[in-house]
This record gives C-alpha cells, sequence and structure tokens, in this order.
C-alpha cells in the first residue's frame, strides 16, 4: 500500500461533446465524468439539450443527433448536480481550457462561479514522455495501448484519461506522478505546448512578442511594456474568450524582441506584422500605394479636390494634403462621404459631372446645399470643405531635417515621418540620419505624430550634421 503521502486528491476526468468550437455561442450536448477518490472510480454522464442545432459535421463525428437529445434536460436543470459531481475534484481533461472553457462559460450562464485546480493531460504527456513526437489524444491511445469504448463520447473519451492515468502509474509510480500532477497545477494557466521555464525566461520589459504555431509559422504577434505580464494574459484569457483559446491551443513556441519603452515597442509591432504577416494579426497594408486629396481653386473660384497618387506624394514635404488613402477607391468613399455629412456638392467636388447652372443629383435629394446653382455662395462651400478635412491634414514635417526621439537609452532616427532605425550610441545614430530616404509607413506616420504632440515633444534632438572632432 502506498503511504499517506502519496495518496492523490480527489480527480475528476471530464469529458465533452459540443454543437461547435465557440463556447459563447455553442452548447454541450454530452458530458461525462469518470471520478477516481481513494481508488475508486464513480461514474456520471448524461446527454444534454443544447437548445440549439448540430451541424451534420459534430453529428457525424459523435454520433449524436438532434433526436438523441430533443427530451433531454438543458444545463440549467443539470447544473446544480453536476457541479456537485465536480466539487472538491482536480479537473482533468485533454486540452483542459476547450472543455473547462465551455464549462465555465455554462455555469456562468446560469449563475455559478467555477473555479476548480485543472489537470491537462496533454501537459502531462509532453512531461513524463518528451520523447513523443506528438500529445494528442489518437496518439496516447496508440502509443499506450489504451482500450477504446466509444470514441467521440463523453463517457468512452473520459475513461480514456483514467486508462491514461493508470498508464502513467504503473510507469512512473505514484510519487512521480503526484509530484508532476501538483507541478503541472501551479501552472494551470500555460498552454499545453508551452513550458513553465520559457515563460519565464520573458522579461517583463517593454518590448514585442511572436508566437509561433506549427513549423515556425508566425501566429500571433504583439506588444507591451510588460511582455511577460501581456503574454500571460493571453493565456488567462483563453479560459473565457474564443480568439485566445484559440491562439493558446495553436501555439508552439514563443520569441520576444525588447525595446526600450513603449514607442520602440508600436513601431517595431508595426513593422513586424508587415514582414511576417502572422495568420491571427488584423493585417496592416503597407503603404506604397498611398494617395491623398489636395485643395486648389479653380478659375471660378471653387475649391477642388485632386488626387495625388503614389508616384508625386512625399508626405511630410507637401502642404496642403488630406487623408492618405491606400486606393483611389477608399478616397472616393472618404469624399463621398464627407459630402454627404456636410451637404456639399458632388459637382463641385468633382465627384460627378458638373454642368454649369444645373443642379447636381445631391441638390435634387436634398442632400446638397445648392452652391452649385447659387442657393448658397461658392466661398460658404468652400470653408464648409476646408473644415470638414481638417482633421485629415496631413502634417507638414516641423524639423528642419531628422532628428532623434530619446527613449531610455535608445535614440529613435526620424526624418520627414519616416523611421530610419533605433540608435544606441552617437556613431549609429549619425549613421542612420546619413543612410538616405526610409520608406514613408501609413502606421508608423500615426504612431510618430501622436507621440511629438505627447510626451517625446520634449524628448527630440535635432541631428543637423554629424559633429566633427
Amino acid at each position: 500500500m502506498p503511504s499517506a503521502d502519496h495518496e492523490y486528491p480527489p480527480l475528476a476526468f471530464v469529458d465533452i461533446e459540443t454543437t461547435g468550437s465557440h463556447f459563447e455561442r455553442d452548447r454541450i450536448t454530452e458530458l461525462g465524468i469518470k471520478s477516481l477518490i481513494h481508488g475508486q472510480v464513480e461514474t456520471w454522464e448524461s446527454l444534454i439539450n443544447p437548445q440549439t442545432f448540430i451541424p451534420q459535421n459534430i453529428q457525424i463525428l459523435t454520433g449524436i443527433r438532434p433526436e438523441m437529445v430533443s427530451r433531454q434536460p438543458p444545463f440549467e436543470d443539470l447544473a446544480t448536480e453536476i457541479a456537485r459531481e465536480l466539487e472538491g475534484k482536480i479537473f482533468v481533461a485533454h486540452n483542459a481550457r476547450f472543455d473547462y472553457g465551455f464549462l465555465k462559460a455554462s455555469f456562468k450562464r446560469v449563475g455559478i462561479d467555477f473555479k476548480p485546480k485543472v489537470l491537462c493531460t496533454v501537459k502531462l504527456s509532453r512531461l513524463l514522455f518528451p520523447e513523443q513526437a506528438r500529445h494528442n489524444l489518437d496518439t496516447i491511445i496508440s502509443a499506450h495501448r489504451l482500450q477504446i469504448s466509444a470514441r467521440h463520447r463523453a463517457l468512452g473519451d473520459a475513461d480514456l484519461l483514467l486508462q491514461f492515468w493508470r498508464v502513467c502509474e504503473a510507469k512512473l509510480g505514484r510519487e512521480a506522478l503526484l509530484k508532476a500532477v501538483n507541478q503541472l497545477i501551479g501552472n494551470a494557466s500555460l498552454p499545453p505546448n508551452i513550458d513553465k521555464a520559457l515563460v519565464d525566461s520573458i522579461p517583463d520589459k517593454p518590448g514585442c512578442y511572436i508566437f509561433y504555431g506549427e513549423n515556425k509559422v508566425p501566429l500571433y504577434i504583439g506588444k507591451s511594456i510588460s511582455l511577460r505580464s501581456r503574454v500571460m494574459g493571453h493565456f488567462q484569457g483563453a479560459l473565457t474568450l474564443r480568439k485566445e483559446m484559440k491562439l493558446s491551443l495553436q501555439v508552439r513556441d514563443i520569441d520576444w524582441i525588447e525595446t526600450s519603452g513603449e514607442l520602440g515597442a508600436l513601431i517595431l509591432e508595426s513593422r513586424l506584422i508587415k514582414e511576417r504577416m502572422p495568420s491571427m494579426n488584423i493585417k496592416l497594408r503597407r503603404s506604397k500605394d498611398l494617395c491623398a486629396w489636395k485643395l486648389e481653386l479653380d478659375e471660378a473660384g471653387v475649391l477642388m479636390p485632386n488626387l495625388v497618387g503614389h508616384r508625386e506624394l512625399d508626405p511630410g514635404a507637401q502642404e496642403n494634403l488630406y487623408g492618405l488613402f491606400y486606393s483611389k477607391r477608399e478616397a472616393n468613399s472618404y469624399l463621398k462621404a464627407i459630402a454627404k455629412k456636410y451637404r456639399l456638392c458632388e459637382a463641385l467636388l468633382g465627384l460627378e459631372k458638373r454642368v454649369e447652372g444645373k443642379a447636381c443629383f445631391g441638390y435634387q435629394v436634398k442632400q446638397c446645399g445648392g452652391a452649385c446653382i447659387g442657393d448658397s455662395s461658392i466661398e460658404l462651400h468652400n470653408l464648409q470643405l476646408k473644415t470638414a478635412l481638417e482633421l485629415f491634414q496631413v502634417q507638414v514635417w516641423p524639423y528642419s531635417g531628422p532628428i532623434a526621439i530619446k527613449e531610455a537609452s535608445h535614440m529613435h532616427v526620424v526624418d520627414r515621418w519616416r523611421y530610419l532605425g533605433t540608435a544606441v550610441n552617437e556613431g549609429e545614430l549619425y549613421e542612420l540620419a546619413d543612410s538616405g530616404e526610409g520608406e514613408f509607413d501609413l502606421d508608423i506616420y500615426k504612431i510618430l505624430k501622436k507621440a511629438l504632440a505627447g510626451s517625446f515633444k520634449s524628448q527630440v534632438i535635432p541631428l543637423m550634421a554629424k559633429p566633427t572632432a
């Protein structure tokens, strides 16, 4: 008999079947629990009426059809009984975030706060059998010759977890298994494929982090002034947010790059997302084909917006530019929205054909103030247009040459809103300043504009010429 020191706490091996993967929208269709208490096994199982559609592919996978659950109780009728069944036990599941996330959300909807200790058998397999290439349930079944009774049914899969537990105990002994459990429960918020040592090595400093999936494919890039805390925030959020759960289940490795502060992190994040195109980031567009509106007076004194294409565009050097758009279509859509909001004349804006003395279409449907036929003055129309566009004016570079923006021990070198690089000493500083034209990037322009209008305004050092010895 093992000593009391090596006795396991009560364990609940849990598996659920659901209508899909979204635990806020989808619902549980079956729950199976195999509890192990002082060596004795207790079983609880039930089909559950999801009160929603079960997709055909899910029916094929699980064998659970609508007619099987239509007369079964909904989760709210079973919630108290299920909570009692799981109370005081370690919650054991494969890819535990999925099962735990669904149950936590389901309990929350009926006003029950569900907070068990959680043990993931993916993590347990990785810890105890590191020589295995994969740790999904099918691989574990094959590697340890587990006996399948009902694959993809809740109680059948819960039984597989109990069998795996007993294999671990037989191969390693109770003491080693209990030690592994204690180690993993202390790190229950980490994804199954990420080691605690890796997360512990991430500094709590400013910078960017990169989550990788299989084959080192970038999944997500983010920035923070506290890298480790932000990374852990993703994994804790995975218990309640579908996007974070999806990310957590796919992540296989984490990399990071430290920066001098928040400004450096913002710039680096923008550049990395464009370079590496991670699948779970909002795609940021490159700024090679930008265009902008330029206001010019025509012979009749009408202020006309003329589109400046990317070949003639030089943001930061040109005055009287408005907007910055990724395409002509986007620029026209914006101008039409301005016209509608301020009741401007689309004919005078060049958005429709202008016929002298004839009302535009907008005037006929009461969306134009009538400047096209003299009901309101051209001067007023010009003023309204300038006022509408003023917030979107592209700022002319306010310095006579390149500058360095000091952030902690680093210097971000910028010229005409173009980021040239970050220097850590004087030699690098002037080398970057003299390096020539940088590429204009709209996202970095917005970052720099906000920074120089705020707290970094006093951290600017002009770089006119390299000092001589």
